[in-house]
């Protein structure tokens, strides 16, 4: 047995708040009925003490002791109800009850109690006769009395004896009890726990659809196993997430790879090439690891982001200074394609950011915006402040995204016109890292879209404080 385990400290504690409750309640129940026993008896001798008194005080002045002798044996009868009486007149014992039939005290062995005629002494209990002692005194015609009455505590103190040599054995075999139940009802208690553990053990990167059992507790058990459920919900995600990633990755890689390949070989495998055929080869190949370039890089920017890049070079970011400035640079690219960049709508929005990715966001917006929009059309950056949160707002007059492809925008390799974006470069990592940028700093991106009419990205950013 494991000292440290939780089901053995579980167990001691429960066995240690039993015996300290059968102990407790051990001693309360004996004391309680000692002192009620003790309380009975002292009424007994109070009733029996009245008896006598009531004898003393209708006894005339002259009647001899003989009468007093018989009026006790008859109503009191002392020796068969082994009880003691002794009466005293100025200190002379004028009456005393003889041996009890139980032989429990000896009534010459008695000691007498002090007596005062404005005072006279309580209850007493007198260990080595077993014997509790009364005393009263009375003022009678005849004259002044002390009335001693006495009850056996024998049976009493036997009863009492044997009560707490039941309580001495008792209690180790409730402890014992208590120790076994309790480590019995602990380990029952903890087994939901052990069968997640076990649920747990068989599970595996190839099998993350399997599910903890719920114990239907309504306490830490069930929240437990939905919050272990949940998170196993979020592993496979993750995983199924990384697996389609590394899948798409090496398909977009194996493209270029191929062309770069078959062009070197036909390179390597001509006898006569001119010099113009050889330069259009080698202009192929160089375009092929222009989007490999590309790609890696852009799957270099996307691990850092999933890595969790840290608030170091945070600063404040004004989005207006910032479009325009990007938009300026952008501009050269967007004339080429006869694309009109408008930039009424900047209004100062200062958030805080990372620079350089916070440029990125507008930049590839920027990029898919000008790629997609026919020539003659127009795009339009806008920024400014709305309800306590900066915003980004991006619109073109492009080809727009159909609406079954809108919630996909995001995803990583995802184009809408797998053959249209390849002739343009893309290998639709833009808004993956657009995304990405946007969650790491704090910000919520929304795309409404229509074919033929454009599409607008809309980004709210906490303003910065």
């Amino acid at each position: 047995m494991n000292p440290r385990s939780l089901v053995f400290r579980l167990g001691a504690w429960y066995t240690l708040l039993l015996s300290a409750t059968f102990l407790l309640v051990g001693a309360g129940g004996f004391f309680g009925l000692q002192h009620y026993l003790y309380a009975s008896v002292r009424d007994s001798l109070k009733r029996r003490s009245a008896q006598v008194e009531q004898m003393l005080m209708q006894l005339p002045a002259d009647a001899p002791i003989s009468l007093l002798d018989r009026e006790i044996s008859n109503r009191i009868a002392p020796e068969i109800n082994n009880r003691f009486v002794r009466v005293s007149r100025a200190g002379v014992v004028v009456y005393r009850s003889g041996p009890p039939s139980d032989r429990s005290f000896d009534p010459d062995q008695v000691p007498a109690l002090p007596a005062s005629a404005e005072s006279p002494p309580g209850t007493h209990i007198v260990r080595a006769q077993h014997l509790m002692l009364g005393a009263t005194g009375l003022s009678t015609p005849s004259g002044r009395y002390l009335v001693e009455m006495g009850v056996t505590l024998a049976p009493m103190e036997a009863a009492l004896e044997r009560l707490l040599d039941l309580l001495i054995l008792l209690l180790p075999a409730l402890v014992i009890c208590a120790a076994g139940g309790g480590y019995w009802l602990v380990s029952w208690a903890l087994r939901p726990v052990d069968r997640l553990s076990q649920t747990a053990e068989h599970m595996s990167m190839q099998d993350l659809a399997q599910r903890l059992p719920v114990v239907r507790s309504g306490d830490v058990l069930e929240r437990l196993s939905n919050s272990f459920n949940n998170m196993l919900g979020r592993l496979r995600d993750s995983v199924q997430t990384s697996r389609q990633f590394l899948a798409d990755a090496s398909h977009e890689l194996r493209t270029p790879l191929t062309v770069i390949k078959g062009e070197l070989q036909e390179l390597a495998e001509a006898e006569s090439l001119s010099s113009s055929e050889v330069r259009e080869r080698v202009g192929s190949v160089l375009e092929e690891v222009a989007r490999l370039e590309h790609l890696v890089s852009g799957l270099l920017v996307l691990s850092r982001l999933d890595s969790g890049e840290i608030q170091r070079d945070w600063v404040k970011v004004d989005l207006a200074e910032l479009a325009a400035s990007t938009a300026e640079q952008m501009r050269l690219l967007a004339e080429d394609r006869g694309i009109e960049i408008e930039l009424s709508g900047l209004r100062p929005a200062q958030i805080r950011g990372d620079r350089a990715r916070l440029k990125q966001i507008i930049v590839n917006l920027l990029d898919n915006a000008i790629r997609f929009t026919p020539r003659g059309g127009r795009v339009s950056l806008r920024t400014g402040l709305a309800e306590g949160t900066c915003l980004l707002e991006l619109s073109d007059t492009g080809v727009g995204i159909p609406p079954a492809a809108i919630p996909h925008v995001f995803d990583r390799f995802y184009r809408v016109d797998e053959a249209r974006s390849r002739e343009d470069g893309g290998a639709g990592l833009g808004l993956s890292i657009v995304k990405s940028i946007c969650s790491l700093h704090g910000a919520e991106i929304r795309v409404d879209s229509a074919i033929a009419r454009g599409s607008n990205f809309r980004i709210t950013f906490p303003a910065a404080h």
